[in-house]
């Protein structure tokens, strides 16, 4: 037969806990003008008592000093345990820390820097092993020459959905732009990609579009599909009679040319003999 313990909150020891001006004394780490009010009192334990006081430093708002004091018993002598610096309820804290793995963004990667993939990376699996993609199963077999390790179905699914959400699937503000009947899957630029992905995505080859080189969603679009054909309208230019005002014409005398002067005409003057 077993009794059910029953935990008791500790008693607030009245010696440690007037003790507040040994308490503030204890902090040693900053000026006395950091420390601000005192905040309250908790007890820790038997004889064993923690007191706030507020923490004044720049950039510390909503921080908290905290000193433990105990004593012996039957002693009126409070004597410190140690003195730490915590975070309230609504203190400023950093960030929490997250592994270089969890912090990259795309784009982050630049020329020259290198990204180690874990060995036990979930989007990817050994190249031998049998996939549901046919273009893997294709060189499965093929070992040394094929790759060492593959996408593995969850890595597909997860590229599948990133894509399509981003700026090169259906929702993208081009492809909302574009025509209807605009999509990439009926356009004679679209590159379809091979297996499993060809169904939903391929590679714009468009040298004029925004996509060009880029993996977009069958139903994605633009304005530069293949089939966009605008016949140009004929205009008929209407050829006016060309008009020649007389009256802004000056009459000019003009010499001839050499050979020009006929058999009956006198000769003229040279000036020598």
């Amino acid at each position: 037969m077993t009794r059910p313990v029953s935990t008791r909150a500790a008693r607030l020891d009245q010696v440690c806990a007037a003790a507040v001006e040994v308490a503030r004394a204890g902090i040693t780490e900053v000026d006395a003008d950091d420390v601000g009010d005192h905040l309250q009192v908790v007890a820790e334990g038997e004889r064993l008592v923690t007191h706030y006081f507020e923490c004044l430093l720049a950039g510390y708002r909503g921080w908290r000093w905290a000193v433990t004091v105990t004593r012996v018993s039957r002693s009126k002598t409070v004597t410190i345990c140690e003195t730490v610096l915590l975070p309230g309820s609504d203190a400023l804290l950093a960030p929490g820390w997250l592994p270089w793995q969890e912090r990259l963004k795309p784009g982050d990667l630049g020329p020259g820097d290198l990204l180690p993939t874990s060995p036990d990376d979930d989007r990817l699996v050994p190249g031998y092993l049998l996939s549901d993609d046919p273009a893997v199963e294709e060189t499965a077999w093929e070992l040394g020459l094929g790759r060492a390790r593959v996408l593995s179905l969850e890595g597909r699914m997860e590229a599948a959905q990133r894509w399509y959400d981003g700026d090169h699937g259906p929702a993208a503000p081009i492809s909302a732009a574009a025509p209807a009947a605009a999509r990439c899957g009926t356009c004679g630029f679209y590159l379809p990609l091979a297996g499993a992905m060809r169904q939903a995505f391929g590679a714009c080859g468009n040298f004029y579009a925004p996509d060009d080189g880029r993996v977009v969603s069958a139903d994605h679009g633009c304005g530069a599909h293949s089939e966009t054909l605008i016949e140009a309208a004929e205009t008929a230019v209407e050829e006016l009679p060309t008009v020649y005002d007389d009256s802004a014409v000056e009459a000019m005398s003009v010499s001839r040319a050499p050979g020009s002067v006929e058999a009956a005409e006198p000769a003229e003057p040279y000036g020598h003999s």
